[in-house]
């Protein structure tokens, strides 16, 4: 293969010749690096789309004979993030003798479970559907990506008309079918009809792309997408994109507010059959589509390739909302918005009706995927934060498509029926049902306040650790800079928030709509602790902690409870209080009392949220000295004052005064929250729960 240029505008060179050198003599290595490299650049494919694979001579450990095997990215893996164990090693022989028991295309699923009988590698992964499809091509590495740009040529009206003069003839062309068995033969067959070919496209899905080595292989794949992309911007100069815009983006401040507004009610009605977690994006490419002229035409056509409506569902719901709509009304808002899902929900349970066959599962969620919001921006829901943010990014693929598809031809989406064969594929359907058991607190949105550290940080890790998604807030940028490095990036969000000051507990109720759509459980944690007798503490004292502790607990459930009732979902409240609010101690009279009003307002509260099945419980915490923020200065030399002990002896001292004779740990505070929010105590409210090892003079009765 004769590679022209390192340099390219529209995709990223990302091969390092060092790094590849250290991999030389090792094929599946570099077809693993050769993955990593492609599925790095989201213009390259979309995250768990497309595959590689490549192919070497091993030893047959049967007969000891050489043998060809190819190694191929496995069922439901990403070729981004893809490692050896996610590979998949077939006898090329006996993939290739498949076709001579193979029945027609009628009969092609039947084919999948026989690759089974092809594994060379016994670690394999479960091989994919597009197994046949790289086996049946001689080449040594081959690439198969779902670039926007060829996707928008292979989905244009024109696609094989065009594909022949922009490659002049060194692409060979494939017209649409369902991945399979039957497709693996047509590729052959392309290229048997075409020798000399460098890739193939394939109408309304994406590109296959091969070369003799794994760098000549990548090279030819960033090649081919590189003057296809050239092409399209070439075409799209100078023309108004989607035909102009016909709205205007609202200011970007103002479209976050109106985002986080509106997304607890968009979520609620997303999870009439099972709750969602949301993702909200308002890129520029997102607004140049919503805001066009075009929108009205192209959103109903629904995506072109596989990949992008199998998350995505086949059309976006589009709200006929104003972008400064206003909003103040929820019950208001909730009457315009209920008509628009219910009209979706009748559109797709007629799709299923009109194109189910005799053996198509049962009919699944009926609620949108996407939403779409003209001048504001694009609303996603789905069982979790990173199958959401992916739904996004696969829409704005489907964007991308539409966008260079009409600007050289036009946009053409797939027939109904096929794209329904997809949805409801028999084998799309057991790829659903081997997913593992969803977690506990999964599709569950967790805000922590005080989670920067100590209890707060333990219970965030706690409720992550089973599920939910975290929203952490604190004070100090710093210490949740440190926290929230712990956490994946789909699965916990922070911001900085006082919690006796209204305008900024919003900020951090919007900050978690806008992440994750709403929330579910608040646990409010945040405070601090002051140990003085009553003649030495000062008003300043009395106010901090009645402030911090009691105030924010209100304003935080207050703004949480508002974001609760606009989702009819429920929800948890769980304070964090302390011994104290129980047990009269010395030297406490402002802290004690602090306590004592959160308990009592958390008793008011589970009373009045009762109809909205809005639960409110309390943890009390004694002694949590390992890892507790409020141990930090003068309090636990005031406590070590009172009891006539040093602060040194505090821990032990503690422990002993416990019928168990128990350290606590912030880790203990965080398993009981999880008793009250994971699932077993779903009918309890407004309870205590002492987590101190058990001090007698503190039992609740």
């Amino acid at each position: 293969m004769n590679i022209v240029s390192k340099e390219f505008k529209y995709v990223d060179y990302l091969w390092d010749d060092e790094k590849a050198a250290k991999l030389e003599g090792d094929e599946v290595a570099l077809l693993l690096y050769r993955s990593n490299m492609l599925g790095a650049d989201l213009r390259v494919t979309n995250y768990g789309g497309g595959n590689t694979s490549c192919k070497t001579i091993e030893k047959d450990p049967l007969t000891g004979e050489e043998t060809e095997v190819m190694w191929i990215k496995g069922s439901g893996g990403d070729i981004g993030t893809l490692k050896r164990s996610g590979l998949a090693g077939l006898y090329q022989n006996r993939l290739h003798d498949l076709k001579k028991i193979y029945r027609g295309l009628e009969h092609e699923d039947e084919m999948v479970a026989l690759f089974n009988h092809c594994i060379y590698d016994l670690d394999s992964k479960a091989p994919s559907i597009d197994t046949p499809l790289h086996g049946f091509l001689p080449f040594k590495h081959i690439d198969h990506l779902h670039p926007d740009a060829l996707i928008a040529i292979a989905a244009s009206r024109d696609s094989k008309k065009i594909t022949d003069e922009l490659f002049e003839g060194t692409m060979g062309w494939v017209p649409w079918q369902r991945p399979g068995f039957d497709l693996g033969l047509k590729l052959a067959a392309c290229l048997e009809e075409n020798p000399g070919i460098r890739g193939i496209v394939l109408e309304n899905h994406g590109l296959f792309t091969w070369g003799d080595t794994a760098y000549e292989c990548y090279m030819n794949s960033l090649e081919v997408i590189e003057k296809a992309s050239s092409y399209l911007e070439e075409n799209i100069k100078g023309k108004p994109v989607f035909g102009g815009a016909v709205v205007e983006s609202l200011k970007p401040e103002n479209r976050k507010a109106q985002a986080a507004t509106l997304a607890p009610l968009l979520r609620g009605l997303c999870s009439s059959e099972n709750r969602m977690v949301g993702h909200f994006t308002d890129s520029d490419r997102v607004l140049e589509f919503i805001n066009s002229k075009d929108l009205d035409k192209l959103a109903p056509m629904g995506t072109s390739c596989p990949d992008h409506f199998l998350r995505t569902k086949i059309r976006p719901l589009v709200l006929n909302f104003a972008a400064d709509e206003d909003l103040s009304d929820a019950k208001a808002i909730k009457d315009k918005l209920t008509p628009l899902f219910e009209e979706y929900r009748a559109y797709y349970k007629e799709y299923y009706d009109t194109h189910k066959r005799d053996n198509s599962p049962a009919v699944r969620d009926a609620n949108p995927v996407v939403i779409l919001w003209p001048g504001v921006g694009m609303f996603t829901f789905a069982k979790n934060k990173q199958t959401a943010r992916v739904a996004s990014e696969f829409y704005v693929n489907a964007i991308n498509v539409m966008r260079g598809a009409e600007a050289v031809s036009s946009y053409t989406s797939l027939p109904l029926q096929e794209a329904f064969d997809i949805e409801y594929w028999l084998l799309e359907e057991a790829k659903l049902q081997r997913m593992p058991k969803e977690q506990p607190l999964s599709r569950k949105i967790a805000l922590i306040t005080g989670g920067g550290g100590g209890i707060g940080k333990a219970i965030a890790d706690k409720l992550a650790a089973e599920g939910a998604c975290v929203v952490l807030t604190d004070l100090s940028e710093e210490r949740l800079v440190e926290a929230g490095a712990d956490f994946g990036k789909d699965q916990a969000s922070w911001v900085t928030s006082d919690v006796t000051n209204e305008d900024s507990v919003k900020a951090a109720v919007d900050h978690a709509a806008l992440a994750f759509g709403g929330v579910d459980i608040i646990v409010n944690c945040a405070g601090l602790a002051i140990s003085k007798p009553v003649d030495e503490t000062t008003l300043d004292d009395w106010n901090l902690l009645q402030n911090v502790i009691v105030k924010g607990q209100f304003l935080v459930s207050q703004a949480a409870i508002r974001v609760m009732r606009k989702q009819a979902l429920g929800g948890d409240i769980v304070n964090i209080a302390s011994k104290n609010a129980l047990f009269a101690g010395p030297n406490n009279i402002g802290y004690g009392t602090a306590k004592g009003a959160q308990v009592h307002m958390s008793r008011l509260l589970a009373a009045e949220l009762g109809p909205d099945k809005i639960r409110v419980n309390v943890v009390n915490p004694d002694a949590v000295i390992v890892g507790s923020k409020i141990w930090e200065g003068k309090w636990a030399a005031g406590r070590a004052k009172a009891y006539g002990i040093t602060v040194e002896e505090l821990p032990a001292f503690y422990a002993k005064r416990t019928l168990m004779n128990e350290i606590i740990l912030p880790e203990d505070i965080a398993n009981g929250v999880f008793a009250f929010v994971g699932g077993d105590l779903s009918k309890s409210t407004g309870n205590i729960l002492n987590v101190d090892g058990g001090v007698a003079t503190a039992f609740v009765r």
